[in-house]
């Protein structure tokens, strides 16, 4: 094989190699990750200690989702549940927030997230994964007391 044959034969090697791994390393909602519980829009002593989620494959087209919250008295708080990514609602374990949810990924590094308890909607969540691949934004849409539309962000870090 002559010199130049070579160099044909590993540059089309490599060059097939590069996309797999770029596909490998694509930014996605999957993983785990912890709230900054300091940029928490409320007073520091009602912050919770700590937040982490985790989004997980369900199998089937489904998403597994797994909330664990300490409160600010220490005490545990956990909502698990898996749902249909195409946005079917679902009844879920019911929890301190929700019973009910509808889940749907438009792309791999966003997650829409409708939730509801006892027939009554409760947030609108939407995660977006910053091209770092390592920090999420979740903005959360709900009704405050007033009754008027709201909306808050939460900011995450990839634990994995």
């Amino acid at each position: 094989m002559t010199f130049s044959a070579l160099i044909l034969l590993s540059t089309a090697f490599f060059s097939q190699i590069a996309p797999a791994a770029a596909a490998d390393s694509q930014v996605s909602v999957m993983g785990v990750w912890r709230v900054d519980t300091d940029r928490l829009p409320m007073a520091p002593e009602a912050r919770p200690k700590s937040v982490t989620i985790t989004f997980s494959d369900g199998g089937d087209g489904r998403l597994r989702t797994k909330v664990e919250i300490i409160d600010p008295t220490g005490a545990p708080l956990q909502a698990e549940g898996v749902t249909p990514l195409d946005g079917t609602p679902t009844a879920v374990p019911p929890n301190f927030e929700a019973d009910m949810s509808a889940t749907t990924s438009p792309r791999p590094e966003v997650l829409i997230m409708q939730l509801a308890n006892q027939g009554h909607p409760v947030s609108t969540r939407i995660y977006a994964v910053n091209p770092d691949n390592e920090s999420m934004i979740e903005t959360v849409a709900y009704f405050n007391a007033e009754g008027q539309p709201a909306l808050r962000k939460n900011y995450f870090s990839r634990v994995r």
